[in-house]
């Protein structure tokens, strides 16, 4: 974000609307957050590389995911191009050097450094934003200690009055103009692909992101208005430094001059290597959905799309080349507008389609009235751009749809979510993508606050020894026991497990196959286990295998899971995670030998979050010895889930009394599983 909306147009917002231009900054920080809401949203449900584009094209269609990819990637590229330029002329004013080609070897170097990788890039990224922001710091208590030493009546008087040039429509002209100061607030969904933990480091990364920017955006341009004369501060091009040499003058030389150039360079830099790294990933995704060249999707030596880094790095080097990038890229800023207006409508278009399987990290509150807000903000701001912007935005837009009908259409079997509000009225609705989004659910495994562990602790176990027990049978055994645990009538969850859904008992590869129901009352989730040793053999007909035809199948694990309607999307994100357990390389070794109860639930619970902890008088845990379950200080929420003591495995109360030799299994989270691991040393 900080580039051009701090270093370069502060003195042409503030000749529209004058001193104001300070609250201009302020009200457009605002306006931003309803899309940066959205946008928070649906990275968290959909991290994957492209970001709006993806977004879109899952949500709205592919036909309108060409026109934000295609739109997304020239804009963002325009943008980076002029950012390129701004680090150049800087760079200039110490050094006679030609700013054109300093821009393209500025260009070709952040594109070399982004195919070695995200990490690489975002080390380069971090330095750069450390030191425009400490210079930036350093500028503002300065300048506001030169500030508070003067007379602020007479500052209010002779910079602040009148303090709207050209009243409420110069002024809401001046937001439009300064509002794309914050556009690139959204643009880490680009590499959401690439986040780790992105349900919490999306969100919080753009929430520091919009309080930083806006202090340091409404600070500035408030100190600039106040130290400089309003006739020079309307024509001027580097109001940062011109305001920099008022209150910087005791530094030696030209040092106030030198660390603003500094942080102009940093900011300029890591708008333009920030903007490869995301445009970038935009040709990537559309080649992963054939909306390009496939080309465009292969990874290089460093895991990293380098078609596509390539390609971006070589538009960018051809507009510096053929382009006027300045003018260009504003034109370009009533597209971004218009995504922001498309974001908020997907978010729309996901909660009404009623997808299960949308699980995003982070909600937007208040729904649906902030997503019209940034709708309705998106729309007005688009017409204070101009004709030309528009024109540029429509031609964008006509030029992707005949891409899309010339390249891609035949070659596409997708719709968005827009068609499960469709299905709603009785219409076609895509599976495809609940099929991808259930992919999602399993990638990004399981939250926090779900329960997983005590979920497998508590749950009954039924070893199968005898050859002769069928599904049915197993069915029977599993339904009476959950059906007492969520106080329901035995038959009725019989029915419910047996009932054709879009799931069934799922197959799951193995040996294992997954049976699952969601029931109206509220109830904590109840899990059935079944290990049957030497196998059981059934057809399809018990279990869903839609790609084969009554085949034998044989399984030696069977889970029966039964949970509220109320959370759906923990119910799935159950599923995925056990899908992903049973699919690890050892499970099924691990699952046949495992001598007890025991040993099957730690098959299935999370290293990280699970211990095993042998009572001992010789060690640390002698002093455990004698207590009670409820006098035990476990860290955190920790809790002793499973007591085995000699053969027998017991669910223990707050009065078990724990014994020499008991073999205690105890869950958490993992920085405290990591300080009860102390109790095993000596």
């Amino acid at each position: 974000m900080f580039s051009s909306g701090l270093f370069l147009l502060p003195g042409l917002a503030a000749s529209v609307t004058g001193p104001s231009v300070f609250l201009a900054y302020l009200v457009s920080g605002i306006l931003v957050l309803p899309t940066m809401l959205s946008k928070a949203e649906l990275g968290t449900a959909f991290p994957r590389a492209g970001g709006t584009y993806y977004i879109i094209d899952r949500t709205l269609g592919p036909l309108m995911g060409s026109i934000g990819g295609f739109g997304s990637w020239l804009s963002l590229v325009f943008k980076s191009a002029f950012a390129l330029i701004g680090m150049g002329a800087y760079i200039s004013i110490f050094f006679e050097v030609p700013i054109t080609p300093v821009a393209i070897t500025l260009t070709i170097a952040f594109g070399a450094l982004n195919v070695f990788g995200a990490k690489e890039t975002s080390q380069l990224q971090n330095i750069l934003v450390i030191t425009l922001l400490s210079v930036m710091a350093f500028y503002l208590v300065q300048g506001f200690s030169h500030l508070f030493s003067l007379s602020m009546l007479d500052i209010h008087r002779e910079k602040f009055t009148p303090f709207f040039k050209d009243g409420m429509q110069g002024f809401f002209a001046t937001v439009g103009m300064v509002f794309v100061s914050y556009a690139g607030l959204t643009k880490v969904v680009s590499v959401a692909e690439e986040v780790e933990d992105p349900d919490k480091n999306i969100p919080r990364g753009m929430f520091l992101s919009i309080l930083t920017a806006i202090v340091v955006y409404v600070a500035g341009v408030f100190l600039m208005t106040s130290v400089l004369e309003p006739a020079a501060f309307y024509k001027d091009l580097t109001p940062v430094a011109t305001a920099g040499n008022v209150f910087l003058d005791w530094l030696p030389g030209d040092t106030g001059l030198i660390l603003v150039v500094i942080a102009a360079i940093a900011a300029f830099a890591s708008t333009g290597n920030a903007g490869i790294m995301s445009a970038s990933r935009f040709p990537l995704a559309m080649a992963r959905d054939k909306l390009v060249h496939s080309n465009f999707s292969k990874l290089g030596k460093f895991d990293t799309p380098v078609y596509s880094i390539v390609a971006t790095t070589g538009m960018m080097v051809f507009l510096l080349l053929v382009f006027n990038v300045k003018e260009v890229a504003k034109l370009a800023s009533a597209f971004k507008l218009l995504l922001f207006g498309l974001l908020n409508l997907a978010v729309i278009v996901m909660r009404e389609s009623q997808i299960e399987e949308y699980d995003p990290g982070y909600t937007s509150p208040f729904y649906p009235w902030v997503q019209m807000v940034g709708m309705l903000t998106s729309g007005l701001l688009i017409f204070e751009m101009g004709i030309l912007s528009i024109l540029f935005t429509v031609g964008i837009m006509i030029l992707s749809v005949a891409w899309y009908y010339y390249y891609a259409y035949s070659k596409i079997d997708r719709q968005g979510a827009i068609f499960h509000v469709h299905e709603r009225l009785g219409q076609y609705k895509d599976r495809g993508l609940e099929h991808e989004m259930r992919h999602i659910l399993q990638e990004k495994g399981l939250r926090d606050e779900d329960p997983y562990e005590l979920v497998v602790s508590k749950a009954t176990i039924l070893d199968v020894t005898d050859n002769q027990t069928s599904y049915e049978d197993i069915v029977e055994k599993a339904c009476s026991t959950l059906a007492t645990k969520v106080s329901m009538d035995r038959e009725e969850l019989i029915k419910a497990f047996h009932k054709e859904n879009d799931f069934g008992a799922l197959s799951i590869g193995q040996g294992a196959a997954l049976n699952h129901t969601r029931i109206p009352a509220e109830a904590e989730p109840e899990l059935f286990i079944v290990r049957i040793k030497d196998g059981l053999v059934t057809r399809d007909t018990c279990f869903e295998d839609k790609g084969k035809e009554q085949e034998k199948h044989e399984f030696y694990a069977l889970f029966f899971l039964v949970s509220s309607e109320k959370d759906a999307t923990q119910h799935l994100r159950f599923l995925a995670h056990m899908a992903e357990v049973i699919d690890q390389e050892n499970f099924f070794n691990r699952w046949v030998s495992a001598k007890d109860e025991a040993e099957l639930r730690e098959v299935l619970l999370r290293n990280e979050r699970f211990i095993n902890i042998y009572i001992r008088s010789d060690d640390k845990t002698a002093k455990l010895i004698g207590k009670k379950i409820y006098e035990v200080d476990l860290p955190g929420e920790s809790l002793v889930a499973i007591l085995k003591r000699g053969d027998s495995v017991n669910i223990p109360h707050g009065n078990t009394e724990i014994r020499e030799g008991d073999k205690l299994s105890i869950i958490g989270q993992i920085e405290d599983i990591e300080e009860i691991k102390e109790l095993k040393g000596k």
